[in-house]
């Protein structure tokens, strides 16, 4: 019988307690495309614009390098892909003159700058490969150029005090260049991605292509892709870097269709049709180096700036110089190479 007194003198004072009720604050509006199941919108996605930011402060380095023989239009096709001279001092020479040619390792810096995003490009020219009567074992300063960028970044993360942002010198990219001959690729060929396949990404191109029909083309294609294949010579992407399905699908298809890619480079301007192209004039017409009813080039820019530059540079620092500092420390006796300045102060403290 004494329920419901109790009950309401609880009643009471609880409405006591509970205050008016206010206002809501003005919530944020939620942006569109969010999860419809998360109560409200939390911000997790401007970590991509935060990411974005950063990067586009510092800028990223990249660093091509290009191999092959004399003659086959490397520094042209270099800067066809960046569309400026960025192959030689541009100071030097203008674009009428004939590009002079390359007589040793030559890496050439630039900074190129697109829609607010910088970019450290280093063109590593090679000498012509396989130029001289005797061959053997002429790949061996370019191997050592290559490790010697290794080292050098090696030698930079094992300082005690060691820099913030490490300068970047490692190759991320090999272009080799394959001669249009239709026949088989030369020894030299196979022995030189043989050896380099294991220490940088490689990317093989066929140069001048149009000096071939397109049933010649696709025939030689297919039959580098093979010999490369029987020889066991891995080119970027190698298949053991797939990182899931997607990846596996999209580079699959570049592998067995795309690869080597058969280019021509042009840093001549011409017009076609009312508009600029880069091409090249022959009595027949103009060859548009970006048409790829003409040649493959356009592939080529797509896929190592469009999609898989990021991951050439992930592949060169997870892999290549992964591989390259294992070795290194355990040579070393799993110690890190001593710089020359503790050696100095090792040899002043005995």
């Amino acid at each position: 019988p004494h329920a419901g007194p109790v009950e309401s003198k609880n009643e009471a004072a609880m409405s006591e307690l509970v205050p008016e009720p206010r206002q809501k604050p003005v919530v944020p509006m939620k942006p569109t495309g969010i999860n419809a199941s998360l109560l409200g919108y939390i911000g997790i996605d401007t970590i991509i614009e935060q990411m974005r930011k950063k990067t586009m402060k510092t800028g990223f380095d990249f660093n091509i390098m290009v191999v092959g023989q004399s003659g086959l239009g490397k520094s042209t096709l270099v800067n066809t892909l960046f569309k400026s001279q960025v192959s030689r001092k541009s100071s030097g020479w203008n674009r009428e003159e004939k590009i002079p040619k390359t007589v040793e390792i030559k890496a050439i810096g630039h900074v190129i700058e697109e829609g607010g995003v910088k970019m450290k490009l280093t063109v590593i020219d090679t000498p012509g490969f396989g130029d001289q009567i005797n061959n053997e074992n002429c790949w061996e300063p370019i191997e050592k150029y290559i490790n010697e960028q290794y080292e050098k970044f090696l030698k930079e993360e094992v300082n005690i005090a060691r820099k913030k942002r490490i300068p970047d010198t490692r190759v991320h990219c090999c272009l080799y260049f394959i001669s249009p001959t239709g026949h088989s690729l030369r020894p030299l060929d196979l022995e030189f991605m043989k050896h380099l396949s294991k220490v940088v990404n490689i990317i093989p191109v066929i140069a001048k292509a149009d000096t071939m029909t397109l049933e010649e083309k696709t025939e030689f294609k297919q039959r580098v892709r093979k010999e490369l294949e029987v020889n066991g010579i891995e080119f970027y992407p190698q298949k053991e870097f797939d990182e899931d399905l997607e990846d596996k699908t999209e580079n699959d298809k570049i592998r067995q269709e795309s690869m080597p890619f058969a280019v021509v480079g042009s840093d001549k301007e011409y017009q076609v049709n009312g508009k600029r192209v880069l091409g090249r004039k022959t009595p027949w017409g103009i060859i548009e180096v970006e048409n790829l009813n003409h040649c493959e080039f356009a592939l080529l820019r797509d896929f190592v700036i469009r999609t898989h530059l990021q991951d050439l540079k992930e592949v060169t620092h997870n892999i290549h110089y992964e591989t390259y500092r294992a070795k290194r420390l355990n040579d070393n006796g799993g110690l890190p190479p001593m710089t020359v300045e503790t050696e100095e102060n090792h040899e002043s403290n005995l």
